[in-house]
C-alpha cells in the first residue's frame, strides 16, 4: 500500500500559544496528534515530549513485537517521561496531553491506532466519514449512559473535560484500534480544535471536494477558524493511493 500524507497546525483565533504537537513520519508510516494541557506553557511541553518519545520508541528495532505491543510500550514511555519531567519541575505539575497515534503496516495495508484523550481519528471511505476513536471525556460518558444526546454534548460546558490523558496517571488506559486501508481511503487525525469547531457533516463535505491534500488540510483549519477558532487546530491527512 502506498500513501501520501500532510499536516497543518494553527493556533486558532483565541489562543496566543499553540499547545498542539504532531508527528508526520511518512517514511516510517507513523503519525500522531497530541493536544497538551496545563498552565504556563506546560501543555506545550507535554505534547511535544509525548511526540518526541513516541517517535524515538517506535524507531527502535521491533524484535518481533506486534504493532499493538510497540505502540502500547511507546505511549507508556511517553507517559513516564511526562510524569518524570513534571516531578523535576514544579512549574509543570499537572501537565498532560491527549495522544492519537497511527502506525501503518506497509506489508498488508493495515493500520493500528493508539488513542488516549479526545483528539480523533476518522476514516473517509467512498464518501462516508466514520469516527474510529472514542472521546475520553466526561460528556461522552454521559452520552454512552444515555444522559446526554450527542447534540447536547457538543455544546456542553464540560465538553473538553478529559477522563483520560497521557502524563496524568502512572498506568494510562490505552485504546487500540485496528483496520485495513483500501485505495482511495483518507485518514484524518485531528485535535479537538478542529472536531470541536467543525461538525462531521462539514468535515465530510470538505474531504469530498478531493482537493490536493495540502489544500484540504488548510481548508479544514480555515473552517475551524471561520466557526470561531476557539482552540489550537491540528490536522494530519493520510491518503492510501494503491
Amino acid at each position: 500500500m502506498r500513501f501520501r500524507a500532510t499536516a497543518t497546525t494553527d493556533p486558532g483565533l483565541r489562543r496566543s500559544e499553540n499547545e498542539d504537537a504532531y508527528l508526520l513520519d511518512t517514511e516510517g508510516g507513523l503519525f500522531c496528534v497530541a493536544d497538551g494541557m496545563g498552565g504556563h506553557a506546560a501543555g506545550e511541553v507535554a505534547s511535544r515530549l509525548a511526540v518526541e518519545v513516541l517517535a524515538r520508541e517506535m524507531a527502535r528495532p521491533d524484535d518481533g513485537a506486534t504493532l499493538d505491543a510497540r505502540l502500547r510500550a511507546a505511549v507508556a514511555a511517553a507517559n513516564r517521561a511526562i510524569l518524570e519531567t513534571a516531578e523535576r519541575d514544579p512549574a509543570l505539575a499537572g501537565m498532560g496531553t491527549t495522544l492519537t497515534a497511527l502506525a501503518l503496516a506497509r506489508d498488508d495495508g493495515g493500520y493500528t491506532i493508539a488513542h488516549v484523550g479526545d483528539s480523533r481519528a476518522y476514516l473517509f471511505r467512498r464518501g462516508k466519514l466514520s469516527q474510529l476513536t472514542a472521546d475520553h471525556t466526561w460528556v461522552q460518558q454521559q452520552v454512552d449512559a444515555g444522559l446526554l444526546t450527542p447534540e447536547e454534548a457538543r455544546g456542553h460546558p464540560f465538553s473538553s473535560m478529559l477522563v483520560r490523558a497521557v502524563g496524568i496517571a502512572a498506568d494510562p488506559e490505552i485504546d487500540i484500534i485496528r483496520g485495513d486501508l483500501e485505495p482511495g481511503d483518507l485518514i484524518l487525525l485531528c485535535s479537538d480544535g478542529l472536531s470541536g469547531m467543525v461538525d462531521d457533516d462539514e468535515i465530510a463535505s470538505i474531504l469530498a471536494r478531493d482537493l490536493p491534500l495540502d489544500d484540504t488540510a488548510r481548508e479544514l483549519a480555515a473552517a475551524a477558524n471561520r466557526n470561531g477558532g476557539a482552540d489550537n487546530i491540528t490536522a494530519i491527512l493520510i491518503r492510501a493511493t494503491e
